[in-house]
């Protein structure tokens, strides 16, 4: 697995040009987040690369002041504004009612062996989705010491309030998953996420399982086929999740640096991440996300009504020191 995300050479020149021009774009009203991409127009991907400036509302021009507007080129190359909406970290208990009123959550119930795709959480939160079954990254062929359920830190290490050795419950518990019950695992490790202005690089942690109690078969989507692929812009994507089920997306950009909401005031910058069209909603949190061939390509962890966020599923592995292949 490579310790980055490669950008493409034909994107090369556009990142260098976002790059430079990152910090006085995301100091404007409105803007969420910018990346690269291919412009899109008529709801259309073009083939020109471009400055993707990601803003939570597209506005009238007339309507926004001189000093926030976006440029139409950046450094000589062409910007392209996206509207993503405001972005959250998924499992919210009021984004989890408004979807229980109006859809049966078949993937919020019990299962054993537990398969990724399902609901599960720390025990002081709502509810996400196992994203994977994992086992420590040791030397191929070995003999696996621990395995693991692997979702966002948000879902199994309640945003950095969780101590290791909690217990997880599967389902979460706004599933109705209790303890004992129904307790799957203990947390075992995260990464910390941090709300002072750094960039993080993922929103991951993973819970110490017994081997028969997870699967890697992730519910109707199968095995993963290879450790992890890189995203490219256009790539179509798929994902099975607790609470939007089965759904497919496309990857709208990447290299995306994104300021995400974590609720009572937090909110946390992202770098080197992956916008896709919306295929999540709250509690699909922790999801894997596979391209059509099933090779993983990244980790849901936020998203709004019109976009949802990835952290690429390579540094997911390396910061947690897992495999989810072979």
């Amino acid at each position: 697995m490579a310790q980055s995300e490669a950008v493409p050479e034909a994107l090369t020149a556009v990142a260098e040009s976002k790059a430079s021009a990152e910090e006085g774009l995301l100091g404007r009203d409105n803007v969420v987040g910018v990346g690269v991409g291919l412009k899109i127009k008529g709801g259309e991907q073009t083939e020109t690369p471009s400055v993707m400036v990601l803003v939570s509302q597209k506005m009238p021009t007339e309507l926004v002041s001189r000093a926030n507007t976006i440029p139409k080129t950046v450094d000589g190359k062409p910007t392209d504004v996206l509207e993503v909406g405001h972005l959250f970290a998924g499992g919210s208990q009021q984004q989890l009612m408004e979807t229980q009123e109006v859809d049966a959550q078949t993937l919020a119930t019990r299962i054993r062996p537990a398969r990724p795709g399902f609901s599960v959480g720390h025990f002081k939160i709502t509810a996400g989705t196992i994203g994977a079954g994992a086992y420590d990254l040791s030397p191929v062929p070995g003999v696996p010491p621990r395995y693991y359920i692997l979702s966002n830190n948000h879902v199994l290490a309640n945003s950095n309030s969780a101590s290791i050795g909690d217990p997880i419950l599967q389902p979460g518990p706004f599933d109705g998953g209790t303890a004992p019950a129904d307790v799957i695992g203990r947390l075992a490790r995260f990464v910390p996420i941090r709300f002072d202005g750094t960039c993080n690089s993922v929103d991951a942690a993973v819970a110490e399982v017994p081997f028969h109690v997870i699967d890697r078969d992730v519910y109707w989507n199968g095995y993963p086929a290879t450790a992890a692929k890189a995203a490219t812009v256009g790539m179509l994507l798929k994902k099975t999740g607790r609470t939007t089920n089965f759904t497919t997306g496309r990857v709208t950009a990447i290299a995306a640096t994104v300021n995400v909401n974590y609720g009572g005031g937090k909110v946390a910058k992202f770098c080197n991440q992956i916008i896709t069209t919306n295929m999540s909603a709250g509690g699909d949190s922790g999801s894997m996300v596979l391209d059509l061939e099933n090779n993983p390509v990244g980790l849901l962890f936020a998203g709004s009504s019109v976009a949802t966020i990835l952290n690429p599923i390579a540094l997911v592995q390396l910061a947690l020191q897992v495999r989810v292949w072979p």
